[in-house]
Formats: C-alpha cells, structure tokens, sequence
C-alpha cells in the first residue's frame, strides 16, 4: 500500500484530496495545525483504518516514522482575510514548511508536489496566463506575503529538483470552488453566497469589471492526481479558463439563490488582480486533463452543500482560535 502525506489536510482543499487518495487505495497521513483548517472537514474520514491525522505545524521538524511514497504539500492560509491577519504565518508555512517538506521528501526519497496558485502572476500583464509568465506582483504590498510565499515556494522547489534530484512536482492553481469552503473567508464565492443565505446585500470590490475563473473541486483534485502521476516538473496551470466578471458572477449568484439582494460597490483591495484566466494548454498536453463540470452544475452542488449547514455556521466566524495563539508566537520572534 502506497502511503502519502498530505499537509493542510483540514482544509477545504486538503480534504477534497484525503478522500481521493483513500479512495485509489493509499495510506493517508493527513498533517494540519487548524489554524485555519477545520476538523469537521475529515471527521468522517477518521474511522477510516488508512487514515492518520496529526495535529503539527510543518513550519516546526516534520518526522514521519516508515516510509513514504508521496508528500503534497497543501499548508498555507489561502484567503486574503487569513493571510492578511497573519502575513508571518502565511510566509513561515510557505518558506520553512516547504523547506521542511522537501528535506523529509529527499531522506523518504518520496515524490513531492506543492500547491502554488495563480497569484504568482500578480496583477497580470499578459493575459490569459500562461505558465512562461514570470508575473507582476509587488513583494512589499499587503498581499505580498501570500504572493511571495508561494513564488519562493516554487523556487526551493526547483532548486531540490536540480540540486537534489528530488521528484518534484508544482501545480497552479486558480481559484476553486465546491463544498467545505469556509463561508466567510473573504473570498469571492463563498463571500456571495453567504451573504445571499443571510440576507445580506452582495459586496462587490471595484467596479465588478475585474475577472475570475471557477473551477469545481473534483476538476481540480483530478488535475492534481495527474500531475503527481505524471513526469512532468515545472509548473502546470490547473483551472477552469470559463472567465467572467465578478458583476456577472454576483448576478448569477442572486438568480442562484432566488433572492432579491441589492449589489453595494466599495473600493478595491492594493494589488487586487484585474484579469484572472488560466491557459490550460499544458495540462491537456501533459496530462489529458480539462476541467469537466459547468459553473452552472458546480455552483449548484455547492449551494445546496452550504444550505444544509446548521444556521449558525453561516455567521461562523472565519478567524479560527488558533489565529491568536500563533500571532502571539510571531510576536516573540
């Protein structure tokens, strides 16, 4: 039995990707301080018997007893309004994490593959974005210590590949949707519909005319077993090249939802992206993979997903506990 670690496995991603290695028959290590991961997200994994979760901070020694087959690195906040509140956290897990990861990847001789993301183009310039894109980003901005933190990530990442000879494996992702988002995250999909299940107006940031790319979780997560399949060690975009315009998109969330909210307009964030798109033309080379599932059909599942939750989960607050504890711990560095 293949054994594979997957950090950040609380998290919305992180337990999309439990379950599909469970499922190919693989001994699942799942490894995630919950600092903004959230234990009900794999609860119903833990009786599973190849299953295994430890509570752990990549960013302290990472050991792992016996042997491993694959590493994928998931560990970082992922929301502006996480990784705003704690940007040394957010550059720590992506810096001293991944530093970690890759040293215990090259002692278990593991292949190893971490989760980028399209915020390394910045606010881009070339669009749609292609991997070949180096990116226009600012690294002293308030978003610079989630866009650095994952360009560096990438850079270690390449260096154990050529110096180490370490199977690595680095995936773009654009943004993703599906069930087990957290509902108040700041982000722009889970943002709109909660505001739609409470009743509130839908908040737009800028004009509206600024663009994004869905994809649905089970796209992704295929798109991510295929590169870690695969023999391929640059970067590859994984995303839904479906673009629209968050005024668009907050329509269609209004006729999703069959509510009548109003649409409020305030200003846009420092270094928020203008365009987000991806080209996919090297994962359908490389890897036969195209996402599969419509806007329409996801975004429907995903509702349906948030509209069964309890009502007090809906004015849950995003900030976990756990925020405070490590604010306190940066402080003393």
């Amino acid at each position: 039995m293949k054994r594979v670690l997957i950090t950040g496995a609380a998290g919305f991603l992180g337990s999309h990707l439990c379950e599909r290695f469970l499922k190919e028959g693989m001994y699942v290590i799942a490894m995630d301080n919950l600092i903004t991961g959230d234990l009900r997200n794999i609860e119903h994994l833990m009786p599973n018997p190849n299953f295994e979760f430890n509570h752990h901070d990549v960013t302290k020694y990472v050991h792992i007893p016996g042997d491993l087959d694959y590493i994928l690195h998931f560990a970082s906040p992922a929301s502006p309004i996480d990784y705003l509140k704690i940007p040394i956290q957010t550059l720590k897990v992506g810096a001293m994490g991944t530093h970690n990861l890759l040293g215990l990847a090259l002692a278990k001789k593991a292949r190893f593959i971490i989760a980028s993301t399209s915020e390394v183009y910045g606010d881009p310039l070339v669009h749609p974005q292609t991997e070949e894109y180096w990116g226009h980003v600012n690294p002293i901005g308030p978003r610079g210590c989630y866009d650095e933190a994952k360009r560096y990530q990438e850079a270690i990442t390449m260096a154990y590949h050529r110096y180490h000879e370490v199977e690595t494996r680095i995936v773009r992702i654009f943004n993703t949707y599906g069930p087990r988002m957290r509902l108040n995250d700041g982000r722009v999909l889970p943002a709109f519909i909660g505001q739609a299940l409470r009743g509130e107006d839908i908040t737009i940031f800028g004009d509206g005319s600024q663009t994004r790319a869905f994809c649905y979780v089970d796209d992704l997560v295929e798109g991510i077993y295929r590169l870690l399949l695969s023999d391929y060690s640059l970067p590859v975009n994984i995303g839904n090249p479906g673009e629209i315009t968050i005024k668009e998109f907050a329509e269609e969330i209004i006729a999703l939802t069959g509510t009548d909210q109003k649409v409020v307009y305030k200003d846009l964030p420092q270094d928020d992206p203008k365009q987000r798109q991806p080209d996919i033309t090297k994962a359908k080379e490389i890897l036969g993979w195209e996402p599969k599932v419509s806007r329409a059909e996801g975004l429907k599942i995903t509702y349906d997903y948030f509209r069964s939750l309890p009502k007090e989960r809906l004015y849950e607050e995003s900030n976990h506990r756990g925020f405070e504890s490590f604010k306190k711990e940066d402080e003393k560095i």
